[in-house]
């Protein structure tokens, strides 16, 4: 550890110690004093190790031909930095200015000096939050029998319960003619969805396969579904996400 890294270190357990005496004097039963003080002394520790921390390590971003129609990130409207929250290397960091390039499959980030672009290296990345969506890292090799085509990388994780719908976002360069026989390059964007049941996943293209994994409690979602006028077609996500939380509602 430097030299530099070891004051900050020793600074931010006095200050914890001090903090925490002055809380046990005034304030013994307030705990959202001591959730702010904790956050503070985290956003201390971040500033005082500055360029040493473990965040700011991965290659540089390499940028796209400004030629190329639309952008490689979501959100798909996405035109500047957004902070975000990052489980880098197993330390959660907040705060971050932080790009999803779907394209690519990375996280790129803005370096301390507010200047420079760099990317996450994915392996060392378990799972991020941006623009109110959460995104875990699947590692294909790690799942046994593996028949729904799911591939290394990062999955939008639109329902978290006992069953997990998961979507991938996707961008491809597409090139084409305008209507004045000019040849165009623009990004062109789709989704995939996957639902995991136990230790198995499943990848989903129609409300029937969605149904078909659930098929032990058919009968009761096809019912919950009419009863609520729910339709995959007005918005997939939703529905999916929906029934899959009815699912575990109704238990096992």
């Amino acid at each position: 550890m430097s030299k530099r890294i070891l004051k900050a270190s020793i600074w931010c357990i006095l200050y914890v110690i001090s903090a925490s005496s002055s809380f046990g004097q005034t304030a013994s039963n307030d705990s959202t004093y001591l959730q702010n003080t904790i956050a503070q002394t985290e956003s201390n520790f971040r500033k005082a190790i500055g360029q040493e921390s473990r965040l700011y390590n991965g290659p540089e971003y390499q940028l796209y031909d400004r030629t190329i129609k639309g952008n490689a990130f979501y959100p798909l409207d996405a035109t500047t930095w957004e902070n975000g929250e990052v489980n880098y290397d197993g330390i959660v960091y907040k705060g971050v200015p932080m790009m999803y390039d779907i394209y690519r499959d990375q996280l790129a980030a803005v370096l301390y000096n507010r200047f420079s672009i760099y990317v996450f290296l994915s392996e060392r990345v378990h799972d991020f939050t941006l623009a109110d969506h959460h995104f875990v890292r699947i590692v294909a090799d790690s799942i046994n029998n593996n028949n729904s085509g799911i591939t290394t990388g990062f999955y939008d994780q639109l329902y978290g319960g006992k069953v997990e719908v998961l979507a991938k976002r996707i961008k491809n360069i597409q090139n084409a003619t305008s209507s004045i026989g000019i040849p165009e390059t623009y990004f062109s964007a789709k989704n995939e969805y996957y639902i995991k049941k136990g230790h198995t996943f499943y990848n989903i293209g129609s409300k029937s396969s969605f149904l078909n994994v659930l098929k032990d409690k058919k009968s009761l979602l096809q019912k919950y579904i009419r009863d609520n006028n729910i339709d995959f077609r007005d918005n997939r996500e939703a529905a999916m996400v929906q029934i899959a939380s009815y699912y575990d509602h109704l238990g096992n």
